[in-house]
């Protein structure tokens, strides 16, 4: 090693010295999806990433998605994916298949990797421990006779969450493990339910009261007008950009989602570029930073 590769390390571990100090014993939830999931040299380094944060203190619980897998596995058996209104629809045939996918099969690989790596990561549904109670969602379409009450859509078995009760995720933190969470939940009735990943980690971040959310996403996080990213707004800035068009389409539901998590106690969200390697690390103990910090 140089002096002056040298220099950058010692640079970099300065520089990340007060943020280890300050999130020491604090909880981050980290939404985990997009091509992060998908790329082998971004899924190892997101796993080493999880790993450091919890050597130097930190409580990360992850909380995954897995559509596109999810589809892989529907076209492998030949039944076609579905959506309304962004929703896919769910029946019980093709809620097995989403049980299996993110329960098991990505669920499991997200633990082995961290595991990998030198962590103690354990996989949970939101079945386990009661985690995660759900209730059915419904969707409404207005109908031509505005007169007449909207015409209610059923999904299948998607759900939004009820209630969670955080006790399990509490023993693995201080257990020194790792929890690692699929986005599906449970009704009083005893069905499941999918239920999307963002919402589940904003959800848990408010009832965890944890000191950050961290969404890994496909982009490089909000932008403004002319495409730049902005990389700090307040919760007011935040509602003049949702107000005036600037955030729209994909990205509305994910500031949505930020805002309503700062609101309920969160300090601070962050929308992270998932396809940035070590974009956790970066976002977390460096200054600059790889994506929006949404807070006060």
């Amino acid at each position: 090693m140089n002096s002056s590769n040298a220099m950058n390390i010692a640079k970099v571990l300065t520089e990340a010295l007060p943020y280890i100090q300050r999130f020491a014993g604090k909880t981050i939830v980290v939404k985990y999806g997009g091509n992060a999931m998908e790329d082998d040299q971004l899924k190892r380094g997101f796993a080493r990433d999880i790993v450091l944060m919890k050597l130097v203190g930190m409580n990360p619980v992850v909380v995954h998605g897995g559509g596109p897998q999810i589809g892989q596995l529907l076209e492998r058996i030949g039944k076609k994916s579905e959506f309304v209104q962004g929703m896919r629809v769910t029946d019980r045939e093709t809620m097995d298949v989403v049980e299996m996918v993110l329960g098991g099969l990505v669920n499991k690989e997200i633990v082995n990797l961290i595991n990998q790596q030198g962590g103690k990561a354990v996989g949970l549904s939101g079945k386990d421990g009661r985690l995660i109670r759900a209730r059915k969602m419904t969707l409404t379409k207005q109908v031509a006779d505005e007169k007449l009450p909207p015409e209610i859509i059923d999904i299948g078995h998607v759900g939004e969450v009820h209630q969670i009760d955080p006790r399990i995720v509490e023993l693995l933190d201080t257990a020194d493990f790792i929890p690692v969470i699929a986005p599906i939940g449970v009704g009083d009735d005893g069905a499941t339910y999918n239920i999307n990943a963002d919402v589940v980690a904003g959800k848990l971040a408010i009832t965890l009261k944890a000191e950050k959310l961290m969404m890994l996403t496909n982009t490089s996080g909000v932008l403004d007008k002319d495409k730049q990213l902005l990389r700090k707004l307040s919760p007011k800035e935040a509602g003049s950009l949702i107000a005036d068009g600037t955030i729209s389409g994909g990205m509305l539901p994910k500031v949505n989602f930020a805002l309503d998590a700062v609101a309920s106690g969160v300090r601070a969200c962050h929308i992270v570029d998932g396809r940035v390697p070590h974009a956790v690390m970066l976002e977390i103990f460096t200054d600059q930073g790889v994506g929006t910090l949404i807070g006060s």
